[in-house]
Order: structure tokens, then sequence, then C-alpha cells
């Protein structure tokens, strides 16, 4: 792979910070998770944005979480179709071989996937539609959650949409038959919060109450 270069400089001098600090200083704790494996409580579905920092917000150690990130925090509908699903793949090994007792769905404010959805059911963003798009055909999961919020004004819509693509996933994951037989035994539970960037604030979806909530 003659492509494939060097990690840049200021990335290796992190490297070099983190062994030298943080690994020195909790090196029995990584010996222990190299010889006994990972054992994470909660699987945690957030979005690639780089502005959400998921181990941060719940102060979470190394070992703690299982991470899958895409665009949105999105998951798909259960399809056993033959073709490759990175989140579905992702949530099978979480809960069938890692046994976390919680799957936790983070979206968040200013979210770019979100918006690009809303533009693209709207009519203004016809490269999303195209069927070379990666990111279109992903964001066409979220494209119930748009009927929803269409009846609401402009200025509402974007949010609720952010709050929809948290909703929408937790009802798909519920289309996968071993999620469903988990939760049902009372194994696994389901959470979908909302991340407010600017506030640092988050919201949860709360069924009896039929919406999100602030956590206080």
């Amino acid at each position: 792979m003659r492509e494939a270069r060097p990690l840049p400089q200021y990335l290796v001098q992190r490297y070099h910070g983190w062994r030298a600090t943080a690994f020195v200083e909790n090196r029995v704790w990584y010996r222990r998770l190299a010889d006994d494996g990972q054992h994470p409580r909660a699987m945690v579905i957030a979005c690639c944005d780089s502005r959400v920092h998921v181990t941060s917000i719940f102060g979470a150690d190394t070992g703690e979480f299982f991470i899958h990130r895409n665009i949105a925090n999105l998951v798909p509908p259960y399809a056993p179709d033959g073709e490759q699903h990175g989140t579905s793949a992702a949530v099978e090994y979480a809960v069938n071989t890692l046994k976390v007792a919680h799957i936790v769905v983070v979206g968040h404010t200013n979210c770019g996937g979100v918006q690009g959805c809303h533009a693209m059911c709207s009519g203004h963003a016809p490269e999303l539609e195209e069927k070379s798009s990666f990111v279109g055909r992903w964001m066409d999961i979220l494209r119930p959650g748009y009927e929803r919020v269409t009846p609401l004004p402009p200025e509402q819509q974007i949010r609720e949409l952010e709050r929809q693509a948290v909703l929408i996933s937790l009802e798909n994951l519920m289309t996968f038959p071993f999620v469903k037989m988990a939760v049902e035994s009372g194994n696994l539970s389901l959470h979908g919060v909302l991340h407010d960037i600017a506030e640092g604030m988050l919201e949860q979806y709360d069924h009896q109450a039929g919406g999100f909530a602030p956590i206080v």
C-alpha cells in the first residue's frame, strides 16, 4: 500500500505524551484489559461528529463503553440480506457476544447529517438523492423522521429531526430479534439522549412522558 504515510508529527507527539503519562500511571489496568478481554457494561451509538466526546460526557474509563459511531447516530432496520452492515454487526456483537446491559443512542445538536437529511428530503440537496451518494442512502434511514417533523414550523424542524434520529434508531433496534429478546427478558435496556453541544446539556427520551426532557 504505497499511498500510506507515517503519522503526522503532532499525533506522534501526542502518542508519546499519552504513553509517558496516562499509560504508565494505569499500566496495571491496561495489562488487565489485555489479559482478561473487554467486558463493557454499555454500548454507545453516537455520531461521527468530532464535537461529541461520549467518554468525557459520561466520565467513562478505558474498557467501559463499546462505542460505535456513524453519520447521525443511526441504526438501520434489521435486514439480513447478505449485504455488509457495519452498524448491525456492531449491535449483534455487543448484544450476543459482549452481553452489554445497556445500549445508549447519543444524538446531538447542530448535526450535519441531520441537516443534510432535511435538505435532501425537502428537495434542496439533489446531490444526496443520487444512488452513488453513500451519505444520502444512509440518511434514507431518517426519512420517516422527516415525515414526522414536516407539520412543525420550519424553525423547529431541524431540532426535532435530531431527536427523531435518536428515536428512530431506538425503534429500529427493536426490529433486531436478539435485541427484542434481550429487552423483553430484562437483560438489556435501551436509552436515547440528545446532547446540546453549546450548553453541555443532555435530554433523554421518556416513553411515559411521550418525548424528550432535560436530565436534571
